[in-house]
Order: C-alpha cells, then sequence, then structure tokens
C-alpha cells in the first residue's frame, strides 16, 4: 500500500514547529506568575490559541432542512429499518439520509426525539450493513458512507461507537473492516481480474480510508476527558502491532491523524478518562523505529503531538509546585531539538528520554511492559533494538520512580528466551541490573528471580553472570543476595528446607561463575564462605523432596533425582574458592577427598576442619578475617548454624593471633559448648582447648575448665574421652591433688574399656598422674597404685601390642612409685602360658611386696571373666601360681571355696587351652588349703624332740 494521503486539520501549521519560550522566561521572572496557561503550552508547541473546527468533508447537505423534508427522511429512514430496502444505491440513500438528518439535531425537536430513540436500530443497521460488504474487497462506497454518517453525528454529540456492547462491537467491526483490507496494489490487482464497475479501486480505498481518519477524529473534537481517546486507543491497539504491514501502516497513520486533531482540539477537565498514557506513548516510540519507513515517519509525527497532550495533560493532573519539573522538561525538549519531527525518527529512544519526566509510576511500569512485548517481534530486529535501547535510556533516567518491579522482573525473565538478537539481550540484562542495582528495588528483584526453576534457564543464568552494575553497588547487591540466604539459617529448623536457599545459592554460584562482582566477592569472602559452608551442613543428606517448593514452579519439567540441594552448596563453595585465587586450598580439598567429607552426614566436621586447616596454612590473612567474622556469630542461627561456625572457628584458634582475643570470645565460649548437649559441640570445644592449652599464656585460663573436663572422662563418646584425655595431659603437672586424686580413680575405671585407644591413653594419663604426685601427698595416693598393679601387670598380655606396652611402661612407673624393682620376668613379651616358671617368679615377687594376698586373687579373679582370651588364661594361671602365697590364717578365715567355684566354672570354657590352666590352678588351690602351715609343722617337730631321752 502507498502512501496514504490524510486530510489535515489546518494545512497551516504542517512542517517543523517552534518551541517557543519566552514565555516560560518571563514567568521565571515572576515569582507569583508560576502557574503555566493553555496559551503559554500553545505557544511552546506552536499551536494556535483558539480552537477551531475542523473543515471537514462532508457528502450531505448543507443548508438547513425543511420539516417536510425531515419527515421524509425518516419515513425513509425506517423502511430500511423495517428492511424493505436493500440494493446499494438505497444503502447509500439511507446512510446519507442519517447524515442529512443529523444537521437538523440542534434546532429540529422531531429529529432529537427520532434519533434518540432509534440509536440502537441505527447501530444494529450499521453493523448489518458493514457485514454485508466484502471481507477482502472493496467494490462501493457504502463503508465510506458508514464512517461519514457517524462522523455526522459524532458532531451533534450522538456516539454510536461508546457505550452499550452492540456499539463497541460496531466499532471493533468497522475497524477491523478497513485495516484489514489487502494493500492498494493487491486491490488494484484484483480490480483488473474481478472488474467492479464504475470506481476505480485506488481512488475508492483513498476516500474510504480518508473518511475513517475524518470518523475517528471526529470522535476526538469534544473529549474533554479523554474517554473517547481511551476507546479509540484501545480498538487501535492491536492493529498498531500488527505483523502485517500495511495494516500497521493504516493502523498508526490514523493514529497520529487522531492525536494531530485532538491536540488542536484540547480542552481538558478533570476527571480524566484516559489511564495508559505509558502504553500508548511506548507503542509509539516503537513504531518510530520500524523498519517500514512510512510507520515511522508516520509514529514520529504522532509521537510530537502526544508529547503537545501530554504536558497539558501534566499540568492539568499536577500540582502547581512540580510546575518548575515540567519547565525543565520543555527546555530540554528545545535542547534537543525536538520541536523537530524527524529527531524522534531517527532517534526513537529520544521519547523515553522526553516522556519520562512526564509519565507517572503507573505509566513508567506501562512503558516497559509494553516495551517488552516489542521484544517479541521476531519478524523485525530493528523493533528490538528499538525496544532494547528504549529500555535502557527509561530506566536511567526515571531511576527509583517505579513500582510495579516484580511485574517487570517477571515479564523481562519471560521474555529473555524470545530475544534472538545478543546486544538486545544485553541490553535487557542491563535494564534489569539497573534495577537491581537500585537498592530501592534490589530486594524486590532479587526475590522475583528466586522464584524461578533451580537449576536457572541459560539466559537466567546469563543474567546472574553478566550482570551490569556500577561499582558502588556491587558490594550491596552481593550482600543481599547473602542475606536471603542468610536469613534461612537463622530460622528453627522445620521440616522441609526453604526453597529460597537453594535458588540463592545457585544464584550465588552463577554470580561467582560471571565474576562481574570480583571486587565484592572478595570484599565479602568470609561472610560468603562461611555462610556456604553452613548451607552445605543443612543440605547434607536432602533431595529436591525435602526442599518446600513453591506450587506450580516445576509445571513444565520434573526435578531431575540427579539435583539435590547439597550440589549447589558444594558447587558455589568450589566457584568462591577459585574465583578469590584459593587455587592450594582448593587442590588441598581436591586431594584429601574434602568435598566427599563436607558433603558426608558424619563427616561434615572433618571437612570443615580440612579447609579451615588449609586456609590458615596457605592464606592466613583470609584465615584470620574469617576468624574475626566469626567471634560475633558463633551463638546465633540454629544448632547446624552454630556447628559449623564453632568446628572453623576452633581451627582457626591454632593461629598464634588467637592470643590477642579476649577470654569472654575463646575460653568462655568453649566451655559452653562443653556443657552442650549435643557430643558435636563438645568435641569442638575439646579441640578448641587443644589448640588454645599450645599457647601458655591461656593455660592458667583453662585450668579453671578442669572440673568439666574431667567429667567428660565418663562420656560414652571415644573422641570426647581421647580429646579429653589429650588435654589433661597437657594439664597434669598444673592440678591441685584432689583433682588429681578424682582423676586417677576416674581412669583406673576406664582400664580395660573395649575401646582400645580410650584403654590405652587412659593408662598413659594415669602414669602421668603417678608422676605428678607431690612428696607430701604419696602416701595419701599409695593405695591406689597399690590397687592397679594387677590390672597392669595382666594387661601386658593384651592382644594389642600397644596396650600391653603401655601397661609395662606404667607399670615401671607405679614401681618406682613404690620404690620397687620389678622382676625382669615382668617384660617378657611372650605369653604367660607357654612360660610358667617366669610366671612363676613374678608371683613370688609380689607375694612378696604385697599384703592382703586375699584382696590381690580376689581382684585377680574379676579378669577370669575378660572378654579377651589372653587376660583370661593370664589371670587364671596367676591364680593357681600366687595362691600357695597365701596367708594361712586368711584362708582359715575366708577359705578357698569362692576360688574353687569360679575356677570350676572355668572348666567348661570352649578354650581348650583355658580348662587346661584352670584345672591346674584349682589344683593349686585345694593343694593350698589341703596342706598345713609350713609354721606349724616345725613347731611341732621342735617340740617333739625335746621330748625324747638324751
Amino acid at each position: 500500500f502507498g502512501k496514504v494521503v490524510i486530510p489535515c486539520a489546518s494545512g497551516s501549521d504542517s512542517g517543523s514547529v517552534d518551541l517557543q519560550l519566552s514565555n516560560l522566561e518571563d514567568t521565571e521572572k515572576c515569582p507569583s506568575c508560576l502557574e503555566l496557561t493553555d496559551s503559554d503550552i500553545s505557544d511552546i508547541f506552536g499551536l494556535p490559541r483558539e480552537s477551531r473546527t475542523d473543515s471537514f468533508r462532508h457528502l450531505t447537505h448543507q443548508g438547513p432542512l425543511g420539516q417536510t423534508t425531515v419527515e421524509k427522511l425518516i419515513e425513509f429512514i425506517q423502511e430500511f429499518f423495517n428492511g424493505e430496502l436493500k440494493s446499494e444505491l438505497e444503502k447509500l440513500t439511507f446512510l446519507r439520509s442519517l447524515s442529512s438528518l443529523s444537521r437538523t439535531l440542534p434546532y429540529d425537536e422531531t429529529t432529537e426525539s427520532f434519533i434518540h430513540s432509534h440509536t440502537a436500530d441505527i447501530v444494529h443497521t450499521l453493523n448489518m450493513l458493514v457485514q454485508e460488504e466484502p471481507q477482502r474487497f472493496l467494490f462501493s462506497p457504502v463503508l465510506q458512507e458508514v464512517f461519514v454518517t457517524i462522523a455526522d453525528l459524532s458532531y451533534q454529540d450522538v456516539h454510536l461507537l461508546f457505550g452499550s456492547e452492540d456499539r463497541v462491537d460496531l466499532f471493533s467491526l468497522i475497524t477491523k473492516s478497513i485495516i484489514t483490507l489487502p494493500s492498494v496494489k493487491t486491490l488494484t490487482h484484483l480490480q483488473e481480474i474481478m472488474p467492479s464497475g464504475s470506481y476505480n479501486s485506488e481512488c475508492l480505498y483513498r476516500q474510504t480510508f480518508q473518511a475513517f481518519s475524518e470518523m475517528l477524529q471526529s470522535l476526538v473534537v469534544k473529549d474533554p476527558h479523554l474517554e473517547n481517546l481511551d476507546n479509540i486507543f484501545t480498538h487501535m491497539d492491536p492493529w498498531l502491532q500488527s505483523i502485517k504491514d500495511h495494516e500497521r501502516e493504516r493502523a498508526v497513520a490514523s493514529m497520529t491523524q487522531v492525536l494531530k486533531c485532538l491536540s488542536r482540539h484540547l480542552d481538558l477537565k478533570l476527571p480524566l478518562q484516559f489511564q495508559r498514557l505509558g502504553h500508548l506513548v511506548a507503542l509509539m516510540a516503537l513504531l518510530c523505529g520500524d523498519p517500514l519507513k512510512e510507520v515511522a515517519e508516520e509514529a514520529a509525527e504522532g509521537t510530537h503531538y502526544l508529547l503537545h497532550i501530554t504536558l497539558r495533560l501534566k499540568y492539568i493532573t499536577q500540582d502547581t509546585k512540580n510546575h518548575r519539573s515540567l519547565r525543565r522538561a520543555m527546555k530540554t525538549c528545545q535542547e534537543l531539538e525536538l520541536y523537530n519531527i524527524k529527531q524522534f525518527y531517527s532517534c526513537p529512544f529520544k521519547i523515553a528520554q522526553v516522556f519520562e519526566v512526564f509519565l507517572n509510576s503507573n505509566e513508567l511500569c506501562q512503558f516497559v511492559m509494553t516495551t517488552l512485548d516489542g521484544l517479541k517481534n521476531l519478524k523485525h530486529p530493528c523493533t528490538q533494538q528499538s525496544a532494547g535501547e528504549l529500555l535502557i535510556t527509561l530506566v536511567k533516567n526515571a531511576e527509583s520512580r517505579f513500582e510495579k518491579v516484580p511485574e517487570i522482573m517477571g515479564v523481562i525473565c519471560s521474555q529473555l528466551s524470545l530475544i534472538s538478537q545478543p546486544r538486545v539481550r544485553h541490553q535487557v540484562i542491563t535494564t534489569a541490573s539497573l534495577f537491581i542495582s537500585r537498592p530501592k528495588y534490589t530486594d524486590i528483584v532479587i526475590n522475583h528471580l528466586l522464584c524461578h526453576p533451580v537449576p536457572y534457564d541459560r539466559y537466567l543464568a546469563e543474567f546472574w553472570r553478566t550482570l551490569e552494575v556500577e561499582l558502588p553497588s556491587t558490594t550491596w547487591i552481593l550482600w543481599r543476595l547473602l542475606r536471603k540466604l542468610q536469613k534461612c539459617h537463622n530460622v528453627p529448623t522445620q521440616e522441609k528446607m526453604a526453597y529460597v536457599a537453594v535458588a540463592a545459592t545457585d544464584a550465588l554460584y552463577e554470580v561467582f561463575v560471571g565474576n562481574r562482582l570480583r571486587a565484592a566477592t572478595f570484599r565479602l569472602f568470609p561472610q560468603l564462605l562461611m555462610t556456604l559452608l553452613i548451607q552445605v551442613h543443612h543440605s547434607v543428606g536432602l533431595t529436591m523432596s525435602d526442599v518446600a517448593i513453591p506450587r506450580g514452579l516445576y509445571t513444565e519439567q520434573e526435578v531431575s533425582s540427579e539435583v539435590t540441594p547439597v550440589c549447589f552448596a558444594i558447587q558455589a563453595t568450589k566457584t568462591l574458592l577459585l574465583r578469590t585465587q584459593c587455587w592450594q586450598e582448593f587442590n588441598i580439598m581436591e586431594k584429601h577427598k574434602g568435598w566427599t567429607l563436607l558433603a558426608g552426614k558424619d563427616c561434615h566436621l572433618q571437612g570443615i576442619s580440612l579447609l579451615a586447616n588449609a586456609l590458615l596454612e596457605r592464606n592466613h590473612l583470609l584465615a584470620h578475617k574469617v576468624m574475626y567474622l566469626l567471634v560475633p556469630l558463633l551463638n546465633r542461627g540454629n544448632d547446624k548454624h552454630k556447628l559449623t561456625s564453632a568446628a572453623f572457628f576452633v581451627e582457626l584458634l591454632q593461629s598464634p593471633l588467637s592470643r590477642r582475643l579476649p577470654s569472654i570470645y575463646s575460653v568462655a565460649r568453649l566451655k559452653d559448648w562443653l556443657q552442650h548437649g549435643n557430643n558435636l559441640f563438645k568435641i569442638v570445644a575439646l579441640k578448641g582447648l587443644c589448640y588454645l592449652i599450645r599457647h601458655r599464656e591461656m593455660r592458667e585460663d583453662i585450668n579453671s575448665l578442669l572440673p568439666c573436663i574431667v567429667d567428660l572422662l565418663c562420656e560414652t563418646d571415644e573422641k570426647i574421652v581421647l580429646l579429653a584425655i589429650q588435654i589433661l595431659l597437657q594439664l597434669v603437672r598444673t592440678m591441685d591433688f584432689p583433682t588429681l586424686a578424682a582423676m586417677m580413680r576416674t581412669l583406673f575405671s576406664l582400664f580395660g574399656d573395649v575401646r582400645p585407644d580410650v584403654h590405652h591413653f587412659s593408662m598413659t594419663l594415669f602414669g602421668a598422674c603417678i608422676k605428678s604426685v607431690k612428696h607430701t601427698d604419696k602416701k595419701s595416693i599409695e593405695n591406689q597404685v597399690l590397687g592397679s598393679l594387677v590390672p597392669l601387670l595382666l594387661y601386658t598380655q593384651d592382644e594389642n601390642y600397644a596396650i600391653a606396652e603401655e601397661s609395662r611402661r606404667v607399670l615401671t612407673i607405679c614401681a618406682q612409685f613404690l620404690k620397687w624393682k620389678l622382676p625382669q620376668e615382668v617384660y617378657c613379651k611372650g605369653p604367660w602360658y607357654i612360660q610358667p616358671s617366669e610366671v612363676g617368679t613374678i608371683c613370688k615377687f609380689f607375694g612378696k611386696k604385697c599384703k592382703g594376698k586375699v584382696n590381690i586373687l580376689a581382684q585377680t579373679l574379676m579378669f577370669s571373666k575378660n572378654a579377651k582370651l589372653p587376660i583370661r588364661r593370664a589371670a587364671v594361671l596367676f591364680v593357681g601360681l600366687f595362691s600357695k602365697y597365701m596367708d594361712h590364717n586368711e584362708v582359715k578365715m575366708k577359705g578357698t571355696d569362692w576360688i574353687e567355684d569360679d575356677l570350676r566354672d572355668l572348666l567348661n570354657d570352649p578354650e581348650p587351652s583355658l580348662r587346661i590352666i584352670a584345672s591346674q590352678a584349682l589344683f593349686r588351690v585345694q593343694k593350698v588349703e589341703a596342706d598345713p602351715d609350713p609354721g606349724q609343722t616345725v613347731c611341732g617337730w621342735r617340740k617333739l624332740l625335746r621330748c625324747l631321752p638324751t
């Protein structure tokens, strides 16, 4: 379709429009004259001040009609209503009769009564006439006459297109009937193959379209509330966005003439009904960048008139105090040379630059939404480019005046996949980056982005990776994203993990991969590292079914079973280390399977310790930053939060810098954890004490914790007991005697513990205790030492080599304490049952040195029930060989039945060697009871010799 010839309201104001600011300057000089009038605005845009009626073409009779003529016209119209007249000539006559009749409305009551009482019939008939016309052809002027008739009635305030549903349907129908006609070239070609009489198709089309345009203009000549403009735009909106060039051209040409007419007859009054200014401005702006030159030129002209309408509109709706900002905006118009329509055509982004100041928050949102819709235009890449430029310009200039940011972000996210051009996609991401970098919108944008499925698709991942943010805002954005994750850790443990926690973790990973926030990542490294490690702890053992996923989030796709919360946390932690150049720490974790440890349910804290030690060893500066960060945070959050922080913190206590920490942040905190109900906290606290005790100046504070530590020797958790022993070994020399004696009793109860290491190191600490006893306290502890001899002696036969060796060593310490010299046979490493003579030597030694041999036998018999066979054999062998050193007075008093009973029980033991040794021992015990006291036998012989004669 060729260039559309549109009748102008007046030919005198075509071309450039000068911006005259002289009136504004005069007003500024006079403070009392702040308010601008319509005449000022008209001067600025070069428009006449008086309201002028356009000389529209009318095909009806122009002069006044007599009463007889009016009655004949009404009669003819009624006949047509009754369906009696249907030829083309009769249709045209009917339409022209209505037009002629409309001219009499101002002075003829009969006409007024008839028109108003038959408005529904008129609308229905016009609807039928339009429907009867061919949809894809134009062979008669009926459609043209319909437009003229509607226009004539509109001038008399009889609106056939607004109000009821049938009127709205008529408007929609006539708009479609003209806009959807084929192009002029196609119409001309159709006339050649299908002659349609005397009408020239091209000429008929131009006249029809001109009538349509005049009809639309007639609707806004008297439109003080812009209600009619709103209705017109509603019907023209879809055609302005049509993918067909000729439809889009007709729509924009019509809209431009409507705006031009409205700007000339603007007489605005409140309340204004037009609430879609932002949408209209954006649509015209996109059309200014249309690939079709004719469309772009028409849109640029229409936008120029729209600017004039907007200015008047805003002066009416805004307070007087805002007029100064509008003055500045008009000066901007002058600076940008927007009096020249071509400026909009060549640079459509200037529209956003100028209109931004006039649009309120709701209209700004409309502008953005409409512009984003332009990104769907896959047919015309230039439209996508214009949309991208408009978005950036508007958001940059409007700054923080937007309200519906979540809705805007929703559209942006949904449109990213539709943008075919990388440059335009980058512009859209930049737009979103502008929103997220404004503190007012940061949380809003992040909240929206965290409501998308994870792992993020390639387009949202690209957004996080390519954030275009100015340096001052990078830390703020990363911090807010981090806080979203941290808040999930500060709530009590729930049934399911918050989805935000997983989404924020994945978002952090994508940010690290993109590395656009590198400086902020370094600055927030301690917080990022600890938060991610805490997230790892919370995620261990969970699947996505353990996450509270918002309903409907995964409507199009199911969550892969390979995707787990801990995977997101681990990959984010790995990427953080790499992006902060912690390559050696990363390598240590890889080499020692640290990531597997971190993700393990029972070994998570080992992974934490490995990473903490790696950081302390390879990057002490970062390690110290983490330590100072953790000091005030150790008691925050739930148990998993505290435990991860505590495990990392105690490893950093190895640093000499930990000596500078006040006791309240080190020893006092460790004391609290020692008394915690969770054994893991006790383990962490004991590890911390192990590190602090290396700093001699801190031992005095740690000594105050001795009662708590000694109590931990009775714990069932092996790690707790071993760590407690390790600490006590360092402090044993500084203990007071009551504590030392109490601890020795506890340690003695651990001899023979089923946990080999506990057995081993309890003896070690027992030996250290004996060495630490002061000379003045030796007598008080002698019985405890004597009581430990038999157990230590028997454990030299333990099948565990380390326990046997430690028993010999501690037994030697006990002998030294008692000032005894043990026989060398004690140190023989072979089993006793293959060398009974050496055991006999040992028994003889103990028989001479020890009193209360029955008690020794009783103590030894207890070991005959030991779970370990070597210990049982040694105990039974010792009982048999040691029994002959029993005091016969004790034998007479207590007997040996209790010994014999225990030994008889062993005769049924499944182990043959033990049965044999028990049998021998039983024989020896019985022999001891049967034999008289050797001392009494000697005395008897002496008496007998005295009685013999000499």
